[in-house]
């Protein structure tokens, strides 16, 4: 049977409410937090005494510390007459508890080590599959959880406690954080009880998440969508990616890790996909980009050489980065005119192309985006596998605090 996932504390809804804003938003002053929330002083010190004492947060100099960002649009309101003792800082206990991050791809796995705080706090540990069965990569995960053990067990002096918890990030369909339905890099199609499979084979408890929705959580606990009304992450690379947020909670929908957005119209002038819509997002595709690419040049070739020759600045490249770019502008157009969040963040596989082309990424939204409304904020996230496993843990660590 799965073991019940664990919270750090036992208490009421607003006790959990306190730790989350402490997470995401601190350091944080007690005034500024109560007006958050809505809680009077009182409550409050009642509140943030028990969580002290449990260990999940602590006080810090409010003098000798960053503050943490705040929600979008709160103006926190200082008081008039102030007395008592100095100002502090409340501040989640980041390294009271760790937990390992999974991201599983369709050759091998990535693991990381992360503080409670969404802190990578190991090095990077990576295994390939024998096969893509899930046997086979329960087992890799397996091996990456006792390698990231050792790693915290190796030095003498480290202070980091044991795993809490293991998240696994998978691209594919995943119910009730616990079994996969689908899982196309993996050519998986049917029920995995990958949770349960994990928790077997390494006595941790485990979450099982869509990885762009573990992308999504860890950027809106711990990265650039910290207190954003919503927030939207695409990723480009092997396929095209999806997820939105409303005040840092992904938007549920069974069906949206299928992949939807990967056939919206972006060019109308565009390739035809397999499907046979000509111009959607799967032109934006590593495997789109690369067909492309050998028409432009007269002769087949593979994605790796279309960005060798993008980086060397080759002209065809350039020209197809341009198009790319103008193309994926008009997809965050897309996004931001129907679900309109205040910020996309770019990420995946390719999303340095996007780094290339900027000015054709807001050309592209210019030219489906109202002259009056106001400019889309995006922000572009260097690939790096163990920032996916890193998210995966991010789930955990609210899971684990909510």
């Amino acid at each position: 049977m799965p073991q019940e996932f664990p919270h750090w504390f036992d208490g009421s809804e607003y006790m959990h409410r306190v730790a989350q804003a402490i997470a995401q938003y601190g350091p944080i002053a007690r005034t500024t937090l109560a007006q958050l929330l809505g809680l009077s002083q009182g409550a409050l010190s009642r509140i943030t005494g028990d969580l002290i004492y449990a260990g999940v947060i602590e006080e810090l100099p409010g003098d000798a510390v960053p503050r943490g960002p705040l929600p979008q649009g709160f103006t926190a309101k200082e008081p008039s007459d102030r007395r008592g003792r100095p100002q502090t800082a409340l501040s989640l206990c980041a390294n009271a508890r760790t937990f390992i991050g999974v991201k599983v791809h369709g050759t091998s796995a990535i693991a990381a080590v992360v503080n409670a705080h969404g802190a990578v706090v190991s090095g990077r540990h990576e295994i390939a599959f024998t096969n893509q069965s899930p046997e086979s990569v329960v087992a890799v995960i397996a091996r990456l959880a006792d390698e990231c053990r050792q790693e915290l067990t190796a030095d003498p002096l480290t202070t980091l406690p044991e795993p809490t918890a293991i998240g696994v990030a998978i691209g594919g369909h995943v119910q009730d954080d616990a079994v996969v339905t689908f899982a196309p890099f993996l050519h998986w199609d049917g029920d995995i009880a990958l949770g349960a499979m994990v928790e077997a084979a390494t006595g941790l408890p485990c979450g099982v998440y869509n990885d762009i929705d573990a992308l999504l959580v860890d950027a809106s606990w711990f990265g650039p969508g910290v207190g954003l009304e919503a927030f939207a992450v695409l990723t480009i690379g092997v396929g095209v990616g999806y997820s939105l947020a409303m005040r840092g909670e992904p938007v549920t929908y069974p069906d949206k890790s299928y992949g939807l957005l990967g056939h919206v119209l972006v060019d109308p002038e565009g390739p035809r996909c397999v499907a046979g819509h000509i111009g959607c997002a799967q032109c934006l595709t590593d495997d789109s980009i690369a067909d492309q690419y050998s028409h432009m040049i007269g002769r087949a070739c593979a994605f790796a050489d279309f960005a060798r020759d993008a980086r060397a600045g080759v002209p065809q490249a350039t020209r197809l980065v341009d198009l790319t770019c103008f193309r994926l502008g008009s997809l965050i157009a897309t996004v931001a005119n129907i679900a309109m969040p205040s910020s996309v963040m770019i990420a995946g596989e390719s999303a340095f192309i996007a780094k290339m082309g900027m000015g054709s990424i807001r050309d592209g939204i210019n030219r489906y985006r109202h002259s009056q409304a106001a400019p889309v904020k995006f922000t572009v996230v260097d690939h790096d596998w163990q920032l996916w496993a890193k998210a995966a843990a991010s789930r955990v660590i609210a899971r684990y605090i909510g």
